[in-house]
């Protein structure tokens, strides 16, 4: 989808009642978000109902490991520092970075709409579930639509499925992906960017502790579910110390993790509009670094990539983590996550 024009405003008409009123001449995604229904406020969040006309979100990216995305909400509440997926809320003509974090929006009639767009999906075509927004944030507590989505996912057979998400939320719907696994390939991959659960604070405000979440790792792979570690992303001078990443390693393969991948971070202007002025307040001495490094780019240099991936190789091997699927898997699989961060601009509409 592409962004609207600057004439159009998304506007909130009328604070006190909490209430978004449909924009003059707005068009697509941004007037469904203009007549959605205030539902709650939670803490520094609303949340709002979001009418959609398609769950099932089409990628043609050719080096995407996945053809298929499903995002149950726009915008996540674990405000993470560094979240490349800020951009997504422009598409509602929402231009404060910030909005992406607090201003959360409900898919309505998930499982609906998935039945009726399942057909679309052919064997061997990949479906990832949280690519740009996480399905176990806060507003799943509540509003279960990714638990709908699963329900519906567990009446279907051959389908391949990914997961990603930061929260340990996910061992609420243990028993219904057991039975979604049965009939269909099903991985997830649990996101964790550091051991240290003050730096996760900092990085990431509201997501839970890395503790709970390798610990989700370790229990659904005890419950039969494939499960493995996202390390993502990998700040420079914050988190790639060869320390760090070892830990996280060692950590993976003591929680029963299935495999591990790294991806460092790719920085979009929308997020460096966030994360810069974070890092001048708790890591000042880095700033200069980080703006030559991504001034002309929002990757990090191809050698700093190989690096990376050189390393976790080692330390895969070090450690001996190395599963492998016949045939190989392209959603559970991602090497070159940079490659699936790309995709999200592909996936913006969904």
């Amino acid at each position: 989808m592409p962004a609207l024009h600057n004439s159009y405003l998304f506007h909130l008409v009328d604070e006190e009642e909490q209430t978004l009123q449909p924009g003059s001449g707005l068009v697509g995604i941004a007037r469904l978000a203009a007549q959605g229904e205030f539902v709650r406020p939670g803490h520094n969040v609303q949340y709002f109902t979001l009418e959609s006309r398609s769950l099932l979100n089409r990628c043609d990216a050719p080096r995407m490991p996945f053809k298929w995305t499903i995002n149950p909400y726009r915008g996540c509440e674990f405000a993470c520092k560094y979240c490349y997926a800020r951009y997504t809320h422009e598409f509602m003509e929402m231009r404060d970075g910030l909005d992406f974090e607090r201003k959360i929006y409900i898919k309505q009639q998930a499982a609906w709409l998935l039945r009726r767009e399942l057909r679309r999906v052919k064997r061997g075509e990949a479906i990832a579930i949280g690519t740009a927004t996480d399905p176990y944030q806060p507003a799943e507590r509540h509003q279960r639509v990714t638990r709908e989505i699963l329900e519906e996912l567990a009446q279907h057979k051959g389908f391949e499925i990914g997961i990603v998400t930061k929260s340990d939320l996910i061992l609420r719907d243990c028993e219904v992906l057991q039975r979604v696994a049965e009939q269909n390939r099903l991985y997830v991959n649990v996101t964790i960017t550091t051991l240290d659960a003050r730096l996760a604070r900092l990085l990431e405000p509201r997501a839970p502790r890395p503790d709970l979440r390798m610990d989700a790792v370790k229990e659904l792979n005890r419950a039969g579910i494939d499960a493995g570690v996202i390390c993502a992303p990998v700040l420079p001078g914050i988190t790639d110390s060869e320390e760090s990443l070892e830990a996280l390693v060692a950590a993976t393969k003591a929680a029963g993790g299935k495999n591990i991948f790294a991806n460092p971070l790719f920085l979009k202007p929308c997020s460096a509009a966030v994360f810069l002025p974070f890092l001048e307040k708790e890591f000042p001495a880095l700033v200069k670094q980080y703006q030559e490094r991504y001034a002309s780019r929002a990757f990090v240099s191809e050698a700093y990539h190989r690096d990376i991936s050189k390393r976790m190789a080692k330390l895969r091997e070090k450690y001996g983590i190395a599963f492998e699927r016949e045939p190989r898997s392209r959603v559970t699989h991602m090497q070159d996550v940079s490659a699936v961060q790309l995709s999200l601009f592909q996936a913006a509409g969904d």
